[in-house]
């Protein structure tokens, strides 16, 4: 992990706008009727459905999906009473991974009063605005106090996250870690090193989890907490042990099964750890200073199972593999309260999860092969995607069966989609391309079997049901990389294009190749060296039938892979020229772009069969296609170079395809604002249309288009999607990622489908 600097640090959060978070309209809000609707005298109607019905106010406003992060900054991190302002970096901080990993919206609220009561006052007077409280760094033991009244009193979920978000956690990875070492949590030995808010909430819940009080030690800054003392508050009077033998933590730790630390650092050493049970459990949560280092509890015993808070060592554990989930759940039912019966079934699916096979996303992340469930992974990393809808759907069952919902969810897959969809973790368009290409799963050659994204993408492709997948390369070489990476063949077949047993088709596709090729100079000979490389081979497999589609492009130039397909392929007979689409999600809707592959410097000729292609592959993916053709001046106001071409394509398109909805040439601003356009250009046969094509007059600006889009965004992208080929051909680039592929083969399956319509007809 990076070191970070004070410079660093205070740079980044004065940077631009300074802070973390800003309020973002969610309604249009350009004319004068919007702002109508939005203030007066429309903002009244939904104002008094409120009045009659208060549980409206989720219906017609934002709170079901606000939280407010209040604090008083009394126990701010590991920085102590610093005070109500100076913690607010931190709660917009808590702000910021609200919306990130759960997509809700948080107003943070520093609260400047230290009385309990006072401060109790203050946040029920607050709170109708919102679907949910966070506390944070609150000391303890008025934390205890201050929660337990807010929830008694008010009837929307409260949560101390600094109390439960680290039991939640924990228990998790305890759970699981219990599970390796072969140990039963009703009879191990828990040493606790802290008595503060965390320690507190974590020690109650693994007790509600089944460990046994009696097997508890509790440690505060004086020594065992036990039943002779007489300065106990009341929460850690309920650890107290009778054993009046143990004092210290040397004494307190010989023996034990698991260490939980929540105190400070350095406070245990080698022998400590080596006096522990077999396989310990040890779970050093100071930060940023661990109560024992991570390299020095390995070294002291290879056999311990650690976690500690920090994300440059295994097993972190980091509460935001909870409470923007446990918060997604509690809202998403309109939650009462975020009961015990809530964090349990949070518990049990952060444990479940770590069980599961890793995401290539993760993987990736962490710039490893094949995280796997063992001691070195008993919880889920952050970035994991499952997180979302794995723990706020436990969470939200369990308020339901639970009884503190005031909605019901009905239908569980929906909600599944709908969570997915919130994270952009999924599309509409993706999830039809999987469930259409799951109706027919086609024969898909996957080009370089070898390359670790593209393995990792046949195996889940195989596994999604989307196609039948065929590897190339070297058979014995993509067993072992299937084997480091722990996936599984089953189902794959895998071809082996260079070895002898494949000489015969090698042949047989040469004397096919040469035959066609005749006319144009080709010969048996050269056919048949060409049949030694992956791309003619490939595509060949598709050109006899002997499958229905091919992938290819991560070792590829895109020159030489578009010269092959020429060749093997060929284009469609009514189109001179071929091209490709990418397709973007955005929160404003499905955008299709084209070229963005193939045609470095169109013609007018060429930009005709690109309009051409993109109608008819807008409208393959289920959209009535809008098209704008682009360049950088409107309708004819500059008669030279690009312009003129893209006028020319235009007026060609008006003339022999009146029926397809296309204007230009045109700016992408004008393009992209209806109202702009019609104002401007009245004319234009796109009014009062919202324009979802766009046609770029060459390579360069279309291919900086949607890279610009990609890396400036949050949205999807599809693509290179091929258009105009005979068959289905379709390529990735050097930069796909394993969802790339995956997708790209959705539609190569889609494409291998319509295919065969066609031609049976």
């Amino acid at each position: 992990m990076a070191k970070i600097t004070k410079e660093a640090a205070l740079l980044y959060h004065s940077m631009g706008k300074p802070g973390k978070i800003e309020v973002v309209p969610t309604k249009p809000y350009s004319t004068q009727t919007d702002l109508s609707l939005a203030y007066s005298p429309g903002v009244a109607e939904p104002c008094l459905e409120i009045e009659k019905n208060p549980q409206d106010a989720y219906k017609y406003t934002a709170k079901g999906n606000l939280v407010a992060v209040i604090s008083n900054g009394t126990a701010v991190l590991g920085l102590g009473d610093i005070g109500a302002l100076s913690g607010k970096p931190v709660m917009e901080g808590k702000g910021l991974l609200f919306k990130i990993y759960a997509g809700i919206d948080v107003f943070d609220i520093e609260i400047d009063e230290k009385d309990p009561e006072k401060f109790i006052q203050a946040v029920k007077a607050i709170a109708p605005t919102f679907g949910g409280i966070n506390l944070e760094d609150i000391k303890a033991p008025e934390c205890f106090e201050i929660e337990r009244r807010l929830k008694e009193e008010l009837d929307i979920p409260v949560m101390h996250d600094d109390q439960h978000g680290t039991a939640i956690i924990s228990s998790a990875g305890l759970l699981n870690a219990l599970e390796i070492a072969g140990k039963k949590i009703d009879e191990v030995k828990i040493v606790v090193n802290g008595a503060g808010a965390s320690a507190v909430s974590c020690t109650k819940l693994y007790v509600s989890l089944g460990a046994k009080l009696e097997n508890i030690f509790m440690l505060d800054s004086k020594g065992v907490i036990s039943q002779d003392r007489t300065d106990l508050n009341e929460q850690k009077r309920y650890f107290a042990t009778n054993r009046t033998d143990v004092r210290t933590l040397e004494e307190a730790i010989k023996g034990a099964d698991v260490f939980l630390g929540l105190s400070k650092g350095n406070v245990v050493n080698q022998d400590m750890i080596r006096s522990m049970a077999p396989t310990p459990i040890v779970f050093a949560l100071a930060n940023p200073t661990p109560e024992i280092s991570y390299d020095d509890a390995m070294a002291a015993r290879p056999d311990v199972i650690m976690a500690t808070g920090r994300s440059d060592y295994p097993n972190q554990i980091n509460n935001v593999i909870g409470f923007p989930y446990i918060f997604r759940g509690a809202l998403d039912t309109h939650a009462t309260a975020i009961n015990e019966e809530m964090k349990r079934a949070a518990v049990y699916a952060i444990a479940g999860l770590a069980k599961q096979t890793v995401p290539d996303v993760v993987n990736e992340a962490y710039k490893v092969n094949n995280l796997t469930f063992g001691k070195d992974y008993i919880i889920p990393k952050p970035v994991d995607p499952r997180l979302i809808t794995e723990v706020s759907m436990a969470v939200a069952k369990a308020a339901i069966n639970s009884g503190v919902a005031r909605i019901t969810i009905e239908d569980w897959d929906a909600y599944q989609v709908r969570l997915r969809e919130l994270m952009g973790y999924e599309s509409k368009l993706t999830r039809q391309l999987y469930e259409t290409a799951r109706t027919d799963p086609q024969r898909v050659v996957f080009a370089e079997g070898i390359h670790p994204n593209m393995l990792k993408a046949a195996v889940e492709a195989n596994a999604e049901g989307i196609c039948k997948p065929i590897l190339l390369g070297n058979d014995e070489r993509i067993t072992k990389l299937a084997k480091e990476l722990d996936l599984s063949l089953e189902g794959i077949e895998i071809v082996n294009l260079r070895h002898d047993r494949e000489a015969e088709r090698r042949e047989r596709y040469a004397r096919i190749l040469a035959e066609k090729r005749a006319r144009e100079g080709a010969t048996y000979e050269e056919a048949n060296d060409k049949m030694f490389e992956r791309n003619y081979f490939g595509m060949m497999m598709v050109e006899t039938g002997e499958a229905d589609a091919f992938i290819t492009g991560l070792y590829t130039k895109y020159s030489n892979t578009i010269k092959v397909a020429k060749e093997v392929i060929g284009i469609r007979p009514e189109y001179k020229h071929f091209g490709t689409m990418h397709i973007l999600n955005s929160k404003k809707g499905t955008y299709f772009l084209a070229d963005t592959l193939i045609n470095r410097h169109p013609d007018a000729d060429t930009l005709i069969d690109v309009a051409r292609l993109a109608e008819q592959t807008v409208r393959f993916f289920n959209h009535k296609p809008v098209i704008a053709m682009l360049s950088y001046s409107n309708f004819g106001a500059d008669t030279a170079g690009s312009p003129s071409k893209v006028h020319k394509a235009v007026d060609y398109m008006h003339q022999n395809y009146p029926e397809i909805t296309i204007d230009g040439e045109m700016q992408v601003n004008f393009a992209m604002n209806t109202e702009l356009r019609d104002a401007k250009y009245p004319f234009s046969l796109l009014k009062g249309k919202d324009v979802n094509t766009l046609v770029f007059p060459n390579l360069s600006s279309a291919n900086a288009g949607y890279q610009l889009l990609q890396t400036m965004t949050s949205s999807e992208l599809i693509g290179p999607i091929q258009m105009g080929l005979n068959k289905p051909i379709h390529f990735t680039d050097i930069e796909s990622s394993v969802r790339d592929i995956v997708n790209i083969t959705a539609v190569a399956a889609i494409d291998a489908i319509v295919y065969k319509k066609k031609k049976n007809k």
